[in-house]
């Protein structure tokens, strides 16, 4: 059985090493001359769908990381929605390799993880969270049926 400093010291390690391997993959280097900075993501994600795979694992590991230190589920949803819409935008060619070094999932899933463990935010379990994914889920999927039945009318109308 592990004693609470232990867990403490454990926790502050992990918390540590997830910051260290976001920082790797969000903000290693600079531009030179300026204030912009970027990581190893958007070059990992140059290699397509095998870049998006890389960089999709290492994010959702430093999320279970976090899981199996009882972060809430509400924090867990929040920094899971980070990951899918790097993972979703960042799969779409050329806008999603521009898009990578500007959205950095992993350095703002670290920002929840401090506002979680020394600010207290985060906190509950993350319903009301699931429900307006849910809503817009539907709104995109009848926008997207709606869409298609828009253009199936429009390549009738060319007949």
């Amino acid at each position: 059985m592990q004693t609470h400093r232990e867990i403490g010291s454990r926790l502050q390690r992990d918390l540590a090493w997830t910051e260290r391997l976001a920082w790797l993959m969000d903000d290693k280097f600079r531009l030179k001359g300026t204030r912009f900075r970027f990581g190893l993501d958007p070059l990992i994600n140059l290699v397509p769908f095998l870049g998006d795979l890389i960089g999709f694992f290492i994010a959702f590991y430093l999320v279970l990381v976090m899981w199996r230190h009882g972060a809430s589920r509400k924090l867990v949803m929040l920094m899971l929605i980070n990951v899918i819409i790097d993972l979703t935008i960042g799969a779409i060619p050329v806008l999603g390799n521009i898009f990578d070094f500007f959205f950095k999932a992993n350095k703002k899933n670290i920002i929840l993880l401090n506002e979680y463990y020394y600010e207290g935010k985060h906190q509950g379990n993350g319903a009301n969270i699931l429900i307006i994914l849910l809503a817009v889920f539907l709104l995109l999927t009848f926008l997207f049926v709606y869409l298609l039945w828009l253009g199936f009318i429009w390549m009738i109308n060319l007949w």
